[in-house]
């Protein structure tokens, strides 16, 4: 199995990932809020690129069924039902229902890898379980971080590294790109103090500052879920 990481959404196109394999990170906080989502019984997560596309497609709603949630420079959008902290996605909040998702960054990159076989939402909450699901299918793989306004991301850096130790612990024939040997390397360094270096990193800062400080508590605990969830025909599902 050959590893990449892509460090940035922009440092490709969208038929980049054609036919291939992609897992797509976003640890503050699209991905995990995804996650969220979906183990609270979400029926589906419509991920877009623009919130014009998200209005029109929630413009066709019935019946209750569809609720917008995202965000844009880590508020709330106006007019939206739901912002991007996974704590709000509430099993009697989105239990059934579809949920059209826009945030700044997580959900483009999501987006630019609609021409992959597969791909699937990662984040620290289902780190091993990702790496189980990457073993079995034994494909080569390009992990997306979705960075932050187009630049590198600490922490969705480290959980690429974390991503791959899990893979090379048990395949000592892996192959690293050396953006994925560079992503290794900072988690091993990182490991020990995981949650400090998270919350210290430029977004966790931001986030701290804007009172998010419960969402990335959150958001760095490890393997809390089996759930892996894949982007497939324009939806994520379980």
């Amino acid at each position: 199995m050959r590893v990449n990481v892509v460090l940035s959404p922009n440092q490709v196109d969208e038929l980049y990932f054609t036919g291939k394999t992609a897992v797509v990170i976003d640890v503050l906080r699209a991905t995990s809020t995804i996650l969220t989502a979906l183990e609270n019984g979400a029926r589906e997560i419509i991920p877009v690129a623009s919130l014009e596309f998200g209005a029109k497609i929630s413009a066709n709603s019935f019946g209750g069924k569809i609720v917008r949630g995202g965000e844009k420079n880590m508020r709330k959008i106006e007019g939206f039902d739901l912002g991007n902290s996974p704590l709000e996605y509430t099993r009697e909040v989105i239990e059934g229902k579809t949920v059209v998702f826009f945030t700044t960054n997580g959900s483009k990159a999501i987006v630019k890898t609609k021409f992959s076989k597969a791909t699937y939402i990662a984040a620290f909450l289902n780190a091993a379980a990702v790496a189980e699901k990457l073993k079995a299918a034994g494909d080569d793989v390009e992990i997306v971080c979705s960075g932050r306004g187009g630049e590198f991301s600490y922490e969705d850096t480290i959980c690429a590294g974390y991503i791959i130790k899990l893979l090379k612990s048990n395949d000592r024939t892996l192959r690293l790109k050396d953006s994925a040997q560079a992503a290794l390397t900072l988690y091993e360094e990182s490991a020990a103090k995981l949650n400090e270096r998270v919350k210290n990193s430029e977004h966790g800062m931001l986030l701290s500052d804007a009172g998010f400080e419960e969402d990335i508590n959150y958001c760095v605990r490890l393997n809390v879920t089996g759930l892996v969830p894949v982007f497939l025909s324009n939806s994520i599902k379980k």
